[in-house]
């Protein structure tokens, strides 16, 4: 099972320089959020070596692809409930899933999407839970942008200069990454609630429009 795994791998990858590069890397983004096993990293990397000035593109067709395939199993999980879930993991691992999305919230989706951990499985559990799909829109856009774009952005600056450190150690950047990713929205989220809590304005212009508001200051008719 492992080797035809890789084989089939192998085969999507071999699709970077083919005419067909850009259709295959949407279909195998798209499929992999609902269903399909093969990450599409590999073509991603792939396709970007070949044409450095495009990762950007490629890591945006990807990001897009992969949310809409994403938002598919969220329907999906909405529809048919647990038993879709249960063809993918036991039952052990889904109440481990499920027991992450009730402590964790939207922040399960955000390092599911970026992590390797399997995205296609919280994306319908986030369905069969009836998680409100704005913030699981959102999540999925930060996680999932943020690992593309990582990608891309490095090939896109280092060129081939990064390509080994890239196939070597992505999943260990993916991790650093992502840790480093949410101890940043967590701090953002923190910083908020400490100035919301003491009546601080989040920005000097929301200051500047109640001051302007004061009935003292407004002009008469």
């Amino acid at each position: 099972m492992i080797e035809l795994f890789r084989s089939f791998s192998h085969w999507v990858e071999g699709f970077a320089d083919s005419p067909w590069a850009i259709v295959t890397l949407v279909l195998n983004s798209f499929t992999e959020s609902i269903v399909n096993p093969i990450p599409p990293d590999p073509l991603l990397i792939g396709m970007s070596f070949i044409n450095p000035n495009l990762a950007l593109v490629y890591a945006a067709l990807v990001t897009i692809s992969s949310v809409l395939g994403a938002l598919v199993g969220h329907w999906l999980g909405l529809r048919f409930g647990r038993p879709l879930v249960f063809k993918f993991i036991s039952a052990k691992k889904v109440a481990r899933v499920e027991a992450m999305f009730h402590k964790y919230g939207s922040w399960a989706v955000l390092v599911a999407a970026f992590t390797p951990i399997p995205y296609k499985v919280f994306a319908i559990t986030a369905g069969v839970l009836e998680m409100d799909r704005r913030p699981f829109i959102v999540a999925s856009i930060i996680g999932r942008g943020a690992r593309f774009f990582l990608l891309g952005g490095l090939i896109f600056i280092f060129g081939e200069a990064i390509q080994d450190f890239i196939e070597t150690r992505f999943e260990l950047l993916t991790v650093l990454f992502s840790i480093l990713l949410i101890v940043s929205l967590a701090l953002g989220f923190l910083f908020i609630r400490w100035r919301r809590a003491n009546g601080i304005p989040l920005f000097d212009w929301e200051d500047s429009m109640e001051t302007s508001q004061e009935p003292g200051d407004r002009s008469p008719l």
